[in-house]
């Protein structure tokens, strides 16, 4: 038996799902899902679901009348769709915030919901690192040890939400410990969240730089790449980045919170294809 549409938040994996429910039930074909859909492509709907075309607004409507979707589950499908197909972030954002709200109120968990919102604000990770270094400590005391000034209720907002969402659990003593050594997400909701997170780390990294040198240490290169030699640095950087979470993991004296960044971005235009728009360009203004 399939999920609950709301434990979703790809809309092409529930439209696949649903196709293999009714395939592994009955005879049922690509064709015929196309086909109750409205949509005279025979192959439309594997089309949809392999990322290879998009959903109409009409499409969504039809689609969601095949599969049977009706009150909030017709709703929760729209948000979905919303969230898959749009190319801006601030939409991307409110449709998955919409997603939840819909969860929400039909008492089901969205999958990735915490995580979604654990990236929302910087504090979080830190207050979940900082809570088992401080056994018995207030939020006021935790607070304290923040670099960029924080407040106790923000810390202690915190606190509740990673309990209620089982990120950080008490012990016998009544002190914070952690659920898990590192948190990880499914891709795309999680990679959605990290843009702010990104966003509000790099702003904390410029004053960061009047910590004496022996606290923080910023270094870097500008350098002409190819897309080739881009790959092969990012990958090299995921490596890296790899290596020392492993190394962090092992680590047992743990003294301080320290945030790491790695970035790596243009600094210029793509030179080959700038040459060959500008060529264009003067042809172009050349005939006026």
């Amino acid at each position: 038996m399939m999920k609950s549409i709301v434990e979703y938040s790809d809309f092409r994996k529930y439209m696949r799902d649903f196709y293999e429910e009714r395939k592994r039930c009955s005879a049922f074909s690509w064709r015929e899902f196309s086909k109750i859909a409205g949509f005279s492509s025979s192959s439309y709907m594997k089309v949809v679901c392999d990322g290879l075309s998009k959903l109409s607004r009409i499409g969504v409507e039809r689609t969601g009348m095949a599969m049977g979707l009706v009150g909030f589950e017709m709703e929760y499908f729209r948000a979905m769709v919303e969230y898959g197909q749009s190319e801006s972030e601030e939409k991307k954002i409110a449709a998955y915030n919409n997603m939840l709200a819909i969860a929400k109120v039909h008492k089901v968990r969205v999958l990735e919901g915490e995580l979604f919102k654990f990236y929302e604000t910087w504090q979080n990770p830190v207050v979940r690192e900082l809570a088992p270094l401080m056994p018995g400590a207030t939020p006021g005391e935790m607070a304290k040890m923040f670099y960029p000034e924080v407040s106790a209720a923000e810390v202690r907002e915190s606190l509740d939400f990673l309990t209620k969402a089982k990120l950080l659990k008490k012990d016998a003593d009544e002190n914070f410990m952690q659920t898990e050594s590192s948190i990880t997400g499914t891709p795309d909701a999680t990679r959605l969240a990290l843009r702010g997170m990104h966003r509000q780390m790099s702003k904390l990294a410029t004053p960061a730089l009047e910590l004496p040198v022996d606290e923080r240490n910023f270094t870097g290169v500008t350098m002409g790449v190819s897309k080739v030699l881009y790959g092969r640095i990012v990958k090299e950087l995921s490596e890296c980045l790899r290596r020392i979470v492993a190394m962090a993991s092992e680590e047992k004296d743990i003294e301080q919170v320290y945030r790491l960044n790695l970035q790596l971005f243009p600094l210029t235009k793509n030179i080959k294809e700038s040459a060959t728009d500008g060529s264009k360009s003067d042809k172009e203004n050349d005939n006026e």
